[in-house]
């Protein structure tokens, strides 16, 4: 009859698995991986942000088109906008911050980006107004007055025929 052998070795501690963490490493290396392929493509400066980086919403009134681009910790002399004929065109810098400690993890972008609309219709380019608050910048821009739409009554006339 055969004894076991004990080993002197100890058993290798448990890791717990975390589905998350590899989905979120996941997510991180494609980043990387894309920075590095488009980061060097031409009219992009390295460390230019990509416009998918920002999110926005574009809400289309019946006098304005309000558009809105989250920029957290941007302060709006940070930001620069401009207007040509209906496209609007958003830059800046998410500059980082200055640490006291040592940075562990960092995935919040830093670095200048840019964002580019173009807009359905024509703007009216004495009326547009901008506002930053709580990282949310909020861009109003009136509607042209010749394209915005406008219902004609018809008066005088009989209302009859011939």
């Amino acid at each position: 009859m055969a004894f076991p052998v004990r080993s002197s070795q100890r058993p290798a501690p448990v890791i717990r698995w975390d589905p998350f963490r590899e989905i979120e490493d996941a997510w991180t290396r494609m980043g990387s991986l894309l920075d590095e392929v488009v980061g060097g493509a031409e009219g992009r400066p390295v460390g230019l942000l990509a416009a998918a980086v920002i999110p926005v919403d574009i809400e289309e009134t019946d006098d304005a088109y309000i558009v809105e681009l989250e920029l957290p910790g941007v302060r709006g002399r940070d930001v620069s906008i401009d207007l040509q004929d209906n496209e609007l065109r958003v830059t800046g810098e998410i500059k980082e911050r200055e640490r006291k400690g040592v940075l562990r993890r960092q995935t919040r972008r830093v670095g200048r980006f840019e964002h580019r609309i173009v807009l359905p219709g024509e703007v009216d380019p004495e009326s547009v107004s901008a506002s930053l608050d709580d990282g949310v910048l909020t861009i109003r821009l009136a509607k042209s007055r010749k394209s915005q739409p406008r219902h004609i009554e018809v008066t005088g006339g009989s209302g009859g025929g011939s």
